[in-house]
This record gives structure tokens, C-alpha cells and sequence, in this order.
């Protein structure tokens, strides 16, 4: 019997072991898809408590705590920090199987030295080694960002956002932290009140909006600005793409009668969202961003829990819409116009892992090594079979020694232990293929793989 989570968790062989611990292990990590917030990083604040740190912001918790049947008291609510410490401890010694139960005792280990099991009966202990750490050492967001080995990192930014944080971390700290420009309410102007987003937007980027075309004005200036804070990504979620083409002057009607706050049809939103998607996606070709895709979500499930508490809070799950036609409409009009950016299409339903590879291939070219890429395993699949499935799916369809590798995706600055994660999960894949002689034992090749995968191709993929 293996020992839970000991220093060749997830390794078998010599040839995985080596992998990781040689080549990936040391590899610094480009965390260029997460949600932590500018400000807080800005602000530096020192931690309270393990509460604070691990259940703050963290829906993957809490979703799994209301599955344990733990009262929202405990979750969101107001019970006492350690209340919560101790529900959550007992949601994680009945989640077998759940990639939380790897998460949580890796940062454990990692920022505190903790190697026992998380339970209710071990809780208390736990809490007090941690809190004693807490108090005697700094575990201020710089400092773990640095102490992680973190080379860069992009945030997700809303255009509307004046990036002031931003600019104050330019001068301030070391790593740099990037804006991504994150259009989502820009594109999804069903979700949000759009006229107050919309007036915001255009005071910041200094623009009267009347129109679609002053939209856009504004869109653009906006992403000049990104740019000018380092801004080398940008990601949008939209739940699927439906090719539906409306010229500028339907497009200026369809504004107008957001802006007064009328219903839209269904022809004029999705018809709205994909000429917004080509605009997006033209200008960022010319500024050279990287466009996310993240697709297949469904959002706000729980009526009666988004009234309560808002979204992001553990309601979401995936969707079954298909995919194909409409994503394969939009990249190939940006193609044709000669200005598709690098994209990476993420997908939250694994039944489209094959449908999202298999599109790679169409568009690839020299612009870029790896230009079309197929995202790392994403929320629901960020686990051990999710990820696995990815590599497989990317391997069989692309050239998977171009892939950019993984991201937290996370509002946590104690997250950074998921790239290790996937390393090693990386590092059995490859390693087993190895040793299975699906691919020979070549030093140099792997190193290359290995490495880039880890680190390298990212830095290349988004800073040139």
C-alpha cells in the first residue's frame, strides 16, 4: 500500500519520477489564467486565519460542503472562522475521490508543514499549527506569490476597470501581475444591467456611448490601455457560439434596445454576441493578445441561492449545447480576414474534448507554434481523469509537446500547488507512455516536452 500523498503521489515508475522531479518540478510557473484580485495583492494584508485564506471566495469548497449537507451558516454565513474550518475538515474526510482532498492536503504540506489527514477529529489540531504560522510568519499574498516561484501572473480584468491597482503594482512589486481583458459584459448584455455597465465603460475610457460604433470606440481604447499595463490576454466566457450575421446597422438597433433595457430576441442576442466576438477578436489580433474561449458553462442554476448570495457561488454546472458549427463559423471569419489571434478553447463538457481538438487543426499556421490550442482540464475537469482525458484527447489530435499548460483558475494565493498537480499527473502520462514504448526514452526529446509543457511554451505563447 502506497502512503497517501507522500513525495511520489501520483508517480510510478523510474521514468515518471525522474520527469517530474528533474523537469517539471523546478520549472517556474506562469499563472496566466487566474481570479485574484489586483487590489488584494496591492493591499498586501496579512491573513487572520486558515478560514480566511482556503474558504474565502471558494466555491469549489463550498459546493462540495452543501453535498456533505453542512448548513450555509457554516459555508457563506456567519458561524465563527473555525466553525468553518471544522464543517469543511468534515466534508473532506467523507470527498474520496474529489480532487479537494489532493488540493487541500498539498497546501498543507506545502505552505505548512502538514502532513496528517484533514478530519473533523484532526481539525482542531491542524487549525492550531496552522494559526501558529499564521501569527509567526508572513503569509501576505507578495510573499506567497513569490515564495511559490511564481514568474508571472494575469488577473481578469473587466474593460471598465481603470487597471489603477494595476499600475500601482507595476512600480511596487516584483512579479509581474498582467491585466487579461475580460469582455464577458461586454458579449453576455443579457446577464447584467447593461446601461450602468455600459456608462461606466464609457467614463473610463473617456467616450459618450450613443451608438454600437462609439461602443466599440470605447472597447478599443479600452484594450490600448490593457495593453498598456502589459495586457497579454484576453478571455471570454460565453456558453456557446451561434453564427448568426447582422450588419452594422441591425447591430446599432440591437444596442440601442439593450441600452433602453427591451427584451431581446434570441436571433438579435446571439446575432449580436457573434459580431461582437469577431470585433473582439480582430482587435485583439492586432495587439497581439492571446483569445480565451471558455465554453460550455451554465450558470446561476439555483434561483433561490442567487437571489441570497450572488453569483460565483457554487451554482453553476455544464452544459450540452452543441459546440461545433457555430465556434468553427467564428475562427474561420477571423481567419479569412487574416486576423484569428492565438486562441485557446477551453470546454467544460468532456463530451466536446474532441470536438474543441479535432478544431485545432483547421486553423493552425506559422504564425505561432501551437496557435490553436485545446485548454487545460477546466473547473469540473480539473482532476486526475478531467486532465488526463485533456492530454490524451490533445495528444491523439494535435502535438501536444506545444500545449501551454495548466492554470489555477483561482481566487486563492495558496492555489499555486494545482500547477504541481498537474505536473505530476503530466509526468505519469507521458512517463507511462514511456515505459509502455509508446514513445521512446529520447533524454532530449522529453526534457523539451516536459519543460515547455511545464513552463516554457506559455512564457512563449504570451510574451514572446
Amino acid at each position: 500500500m502506497k502512503t497517501f500523498m507522500d513525495k511520489d503521489f501520483l508517480l510510478g515508475s523510474d521514468t515518471e519520477k525522474h520527469l517530474f522531479f528533474d523537469y517539471a518540478d523546478p520549472q517556474p510557473i506562469f499563472d496566466w489564467h487566474c481570479h485574484l484580485s489586483p487590489k488584494e495583492i496591492l493591499e498586501n494584508s496579512q491573513p487572520k486565519d486558515l478560514c480566511e485564506l482556503w474558504l474565502g471566495g471558494d466555491h469549489y469548497k463550498w459546493r462540495a460542503m452543501r453535498s456533505a449537507g453542512i448548513e450555509e451558516k457554516y459555508i457563506t454565513g456567519d458561524a465563527a472562522p473555525f466553525e468553518k474550518f471544522s464543517a469543511y475538515a468534515k466534508t473532506l474526510s467523507l470527498a474520496i475521490g474529489n480532487p479537494l482532498v489532493h488540493w487541500s492536503h498539498l497546501e498543507l504540506q506545502r505552505y505548512f508543514g502538514i502532513n496528517a489527514f484533514l478530519t473533523e477529529k484532526s481539525a482542531k489540531d491542524i487549525w492550531d499549527v496552522a494559526q501558529r504560522k499564521i501569527d509567526s510568519e508572513d503569509f501576505r499574498p507578495q510573499t506567497l506569490i513569490k515564495n511559490s516561484n511564481v514568474f508571472a501572473l494575469c488577473t481578469t480584468d473587466d474593460p471598465a476597470d481603470d487597471l489603477d491597482f494595476h499600475k500601482a503594482l507595476k512600480g511596487s512589486f516584483s512579479v509581474p501581475v498582467l491585466p487579461a481583458f475580460r469582455p464577458d459584459k461586454a458579449i453576455n448584455i443579457e446577464t447584467h444591467p447593461f446601461s450602468d455597465w455600459v456608462k461606466k465603460l464609457g467614463k473610463t475610457a473617456g467616450v459618450d456611448i450613443k451608438s454600437y460604433e462609439g461602443f466599440k470606440t470605447a472597447l478599443a481604447r479600452r484594450m490600448d490601455a490593457f495593453k498598456d499595463m502589459g495586457c497579454a490576454a484576453s478571455d471570454q466566457s460565453v456558453d456557446r457560439v451561434v453564427c448568426i450575421r447582422k450588419s452594422e446597422a441591425e447591430l446599432d438597433h440591437i444596442f440601442k434596445k439593450a441600452l433602453a433595457g427591451e427584451k431581446l430576441t434570441e436571433d438579435e442576442l446571439f446575432g449580436y454576441k457573434f459580431e461582437t466576438l469577431l470585433f473582439l477578436g480582430r482587435e485583439y489580433s492586432k495587439r497581439g493578445f492571446a483569445m480565451e474561449l471558455h465554453l460550455g458553462a451554465l450558470r446561476n442554476n439555483n434561483t433561490r441561492m442567487f437571489n441570497s448570495i450572488g453569483p460565483d457561488t457554487g451554482f453553476d454546472s455544464i452544459d450540452d449545447k452543441k459546440q461545433a458549427v457555430g465556434l468553427s463559423r467564428l475562427l474561420d471569419c477571423l481567419d479569412v480576414d487574416g486576423l484569428l489571434p492565438r486562441t485557446i478553447l477551453f470546454c467544460l463538457n468532456p463530451t466536446d474534448n474532441y470536438v474543441l481538438g479535432a478544431m485545432l487543426g483547421n486553423f493552425q499556421n506559422s504564425d505561432a507554434v501551437g496557435k490553436i490550442q485545446l485548454g487545460s482540464g477546466w473547473w469540473f475537469n480539473d482532476n486526475i481523469d478531467g486532465m488526463e482525458a485533456q492530454l490524451k484527447t490533445f495528444g491523439n489530435l494535435g502535438v501536444l509537446g506545444t500545449f501551454v499548460g495548466m492554470v489555477t483558475d483561482s481566487r486563492s494565493f495558496l492555489s499555486y500547488p494545482r500547477h504541481e498537480y498537474f505536473r505530476r499527473i503530466f509526468c505519469h502520462t507521458v512517463g507511462s507512455w514511456v515505459e509502455e514504448g509508446l514513445f521512446p526514452n529520447d533524454e532530449d526529446a522529453l526534457k523539451t516536452i516536459v519543460e515547455g509543457v511545464s513552463f516554457k511554451n506559455a512564457k512563449s505563447y504570451f510574451l514572446g
